[in-house]
């Protein structure tokens, strides 16, 4: 991964060779470095290691290994790197199994090609971006997750990781399904100013990504202040 100024280097993982290429075509003419392309999951794992890409596109129908596995051990061996899933599929589970795996983003094959364009770029800054109404369904799981038992009882508040009412404001915004852009316009503070206070607060609650952001803040009900 690089914070370096430059073109965003994009991946793009896809089983079929004319739309896999044709992804890559339109997104290098579009001024984004295509650092790799893979067919298969384990050619996915092995060459997003070694091309360091900023987003992965990835569909989740791969041979060899599903786009899911594909997408946990990316993002578990690199939590900076951004998933963008481009599938075929809108089923709800295949959504949610994605961005439980650590996907920043779940875009149909029907979207345009300036619809894809526009959702690189924003999961290359961190925003979630889902097709039109699967952002509900993926908010309205997480509150059903956070309603359940945890799984382990609560250490007490005096042991909680302490966020400073920035961070705090930040994480309610996040929780809301807010964009990082719009989070920035909301406190008046710059998208980059936006991301330190997320990677700070990810630090403190060690926490892997977004989507795990938004469920501990859920949790809290802070979606709710």
């Amino acid at each position: 991964m690089t914070n370096q100024p430059g073109p965003i280097r994009v991946m793009v993982v896809d089983d079929h060779p004319m739309w896999r290429d044709a992804v890559a075509r339109d997104l290098a003419e579009s001024g984004f470095e295509v650092v790799a392309t893979a067919g298969d999951g384990e050619q996915a794992v092995r060459r997003a290691r070694a091309a360091a890409p900023d987003v992965l596109v990835l569909d989740l129908n791969l041979p060899a290994k599903p786009g899911v596995q594909v997408c946990r051990e990316l993002v578990g061996h690199d939590p900076a790197l951004r998933v963008l899933v481009l599938s075929a599929s809108g089923e709800h589970a295949d959504v949610l199994e994605a961005v439980k795996s650590g996907a920043t983003g779940y875009l149909l094959k029907s979207a345009s090609t300036e619809e894809l364009l526009d959702a690189v770029r924003r999961t290359a800054v961190g925003d979630p971006v889902f097709t039109p109404g699967l952002a509900g369904l993926v908010l309205g799981e997480y509150r059903r997750l956070a309603s359940e038992p945890a799984p382990a009882p609560d250490t007490g508040a005096s042991d909680a990781p302490r966020l400073t009412d920035r961070e705090t404001e930040v994480l309610r915004l996040v929780a809301k399904g807010l964009s990082y852009k719009q989070i920035a316009e909301r406190l008046v503070i710059s998208h980059r100013t936006v991301q330190n206070h997320v990677q700070n607060t990810l630090g403190k609650l060690q926490l892997h990504n977004r989507v795990e952001l938004v469920r501990y803040a859920i949790e809290r009900g802070l979606d709710e202040t």
